[in-house]
């Protein structure tokens, strides 16, 4: 318990970032049109593949014996994989909306 109260005061700040950061998303998010909810929602996850990239060096930086830091780059390396593939296929059934009909 004390290590937990030690790495929520070592790292106040990140924290209410992190805070701050999930209610202005909530905000955007909320007030795009939902005619534009795909495309907008397709390309930025699409361009998660920063997030693979960072993961990876964090994971190769990473100390062996430092778990956490090799669990949250591996689960950030799944999420982000699942995000990049999840925005290409939303926008390849976007975009078989636009072909003609045979």
């Amino acid at each position: 318990m004390e290590l937990i109260q030690q790495f929520i005061t070592h790292n106040q700040q990140m924290i209410y970032i992190v805070i701050l950061m999930i209610f202005v998303g909530i905000e955007v998010i909320g007030r795009v049109p939902s005619v534009l909810h795909t495309p907008l929602m397709s390309g930025a996850n699409a361009i998660h593949g920063v997030v693979i990239i960072g993961a990876i060096i964090v994971m190769g930086k990473a100390d062996p014996s430092d778990y956490i830091a090799l669990i949250l780059g591996f689960l950030a390396v799944i999420l982000g994989t699942l995000n990049v593939v999840g925005g290409f296929v939303v926008t390849d059934r976007m975009l078989e909306m636009f072909n003609k009909k045979k």
